[in-house]
């Protein structure tokens, strides 16, 4: 069986943080999308939040209009946000929890618990053209009731994972790996596409990006820090590879056992 190619979408949110600790127009989230683009990037994500803490009205307009890959709008579902997503149509929507103190998205989506108002808010979605993603925990139940509500694609929170690498928790980190990759086979039997991300780094990408079931990750804060360093198109780069040395090794490792 083929293995599936691994999409990399770029999170830009935090450039434009960056611009409005001083106001004015620099950097620019429009700028970073494109260097993100060039440096192998296969999409751009970008969170509207209801405080607009950093992604503006604006970016969203811009980064529609002039981007060469695809946009993923991450919002609430709010029906602030269904307007707006249904004025721009992106190429795909990703429903995430947003509560104004958090400084991140700290968790997955309660899909179970808001199956009733999700239907019909992904349905318009979808009626619109939009794929709809929802942003939720390794879980079963809530593959299920993502299905139920008509989600095209689940995207599975990462943050766990990378909190127990942090923490140097090998027990935990293959505790939480093996949840991932239950819940990816779970999704993609289910016949939802299946996507991954949050907290993800250099050192924490490949056992996620090895897992075949996923077709694509989205990273963002720590490649937009990583630029600070090296350039952004060398921080994507990097991440690229990463990421296809998982895959490659998926491919050949059969054929090496053949040859045993």
């Amino acid at each position: 069986m083929p293995v599936r190619a691994l999409r990399l979408g770029v999170n830009i949110d935090h450039v434009a943080t960056l611009r409005n600790a001083r106001g004015g127009i620099h950097p620019d989230p429009l700028r970073a999308a494109h260097l993100a683009i060039e440096g192998g990037a296969d999409g751009i994500t970008a969170h509207l939040r209801e405080d607009r803490r950093h992604i503006s009205d604006s970016d969203i307009t811009r980064l529609k209009n002039e981007l060469t890959r695809p946009l993923n709008l991450e919002m609430a579902a709010t029906k602030e946000m269904q307007q707006i997503a249904l004025r721009h149509v992106p190429n795909a929507c990703c429903l995430v929890p947003e509560r104004r103190e958090e400084r991140t998205t700290e968790g997955g989506l309660d899909v179970v618990g808001a199956a009733k108002t999700l239907k019909p808010f992904i349905a318009k979605l979808k009626d619109a053209g939009i794929r709809v993603s929802l942003f939720i925990e390794p879980d079963l139940k809530t593959i299920e009731s993502a299905v139920s509500v008509g989600a095209d694609i689940v995207e599975l929170h990462t943050g766990r994972y990378c909190h127990l690498a942090l923490d140097h928790d090998a027990t935990g980190m293959a505790r939480e790996l093996e949840r991932h990759r239950k819940a990816a086979a779970a999704a993609s039997a289910a016949g939802l596409e299946v996507h991954a991300g949050h907290g993800l780094t250099y050192n924490t990408v490949k056992p996620i990006a090895a897992l075949p079931e996923i077709v694509e990750l989205n990273i963002g804060h720590f490649l937009i820090g990583e630029a600070i360093f090296g350039g952004l198109s060398m921080a994507v780069r990097r991440m690229r590879v990463l990421m296809d040395e998982a895959r490659e090794a998926m491919t050949t490792a059969p054929q090496a056992r053949r040859a045993k």
